[in-house]
């Protein structure tokens, strides 16, 4: 009997091998690390003001990024709903495909497309418009918000079709038959349904956006103040002070955390009345 219980563990060895010699194992060294000395460390990190301005540049990015991508994202699960199981289950290979591929080869892909000599860069200089000035905009933060906003939106979409598909639309009816407008039935009847979704879809893309590196160092280097670019020069050109990027990273993964719980307790609130 004791053989047969620890033969169901036997499969599950090597994810738990990797796991956590890939995981766990890097963690414990960052908190090692972190909490070491954690006051002292502590002062340090918040008496750096490129430090302190780089947690609230990520979470402006982050946030202004995940409502563009959910407003998006709203249009789009709402007309695959109306299409046919076949034209949607096609359009949602091609909605997918960012997701397919790394950071690094997104931000490559925007900068062959709209940087200063790209493709869709050199058409507008074509008609008028400064080369120079709209190659630009794809290396500033509303650039890095728009390449963000690329695989953020199918997240958003993948998490609000199915509620979508779900909704019983004979409720709209129902309620333009008491007289209500279009308009009022969508906010009081079908968005109120929506809103878990759309709650969850928000912070699964913030928490997405608030750790993303590849894309944003491939666009700015460490020109962009954001904190995982913070992180990385902190450790890149010499850089030794250990203990700070520790605490950095145990910030930035408690923004992640937070953000899932608050994402679990709104939508538990949201179905709850």
């Amino acid at each position: 009997m004791k053989l047969a219980k620890w033969a169901v563990w036997f499969p599950m060895l090597p994810g738990l091998l990797g796991y956590g010699l890939f995981f766990l194992f890097p963690v414990i060294l960052v908190f090692s690390e972190a909490l070491s000395a954690p006051l002292e460390t502590f002062n340090r990190m918040i008496s750096d003001s490129y430090l302190l301005s780089s947690i609230g540049g990520s979470l402006v990015l982050a946030g202004s990024a995940s409502l563009m991508s959910l407003l998006v994202a709203l249009f789009i699960a709402y007309f695959l709903s109306q299409t046919s199981p076949r034209m949607r289950q096609w359009l949602s290979i091609a909605i997918a495909l960012p997701l397919v591929f790394s950071g690094l080869i997104v931000a490559y892909g925007f900068i062959l497309t709209f940087g200063r000599a790209g493709f869709v860069t050199q058409l507008l200089g074509q008609i008028g418009i400064p080369e120079g000035q709209f190659g630009n905009v794809i290396f500033t933060p509303v650039g890095l918000a728009m390449v963000y906003c690329y695989y953020l939106i199918p997240r958003a979409v993948f998490i609000l079709l199915p509620v979508i598909l779900n909704f019983d639309w004979q409720q709209m009816k129902v309620s333009e038959s008491f007289g209500a407008n279009r308009w009022q039935s969508y906010r009081y009847v079908f968005l109120p349904q929506l809103y878990p979704a759309m709650i969850t879809s928000l912070c699964v893309m913030v928490s997405v956006a608030l750790g993303a590196y590849g894309t944003a160092l491939a666009l700015s280097g460490t020109q962009l103040n954001i904190l995982p670019l913070a992180i990385y020069s902190k450790i890149s050109d010499g850089g030794t002070d250990f203990p700070v990027v520790g605490m950095l990273s145990l910030l930035l993964v408690g923004l992640c955390v937070l953000f899932t719980l608050l994402a679990d307790k709104l939508k538990q609130r949201l179905e709850d009345m």
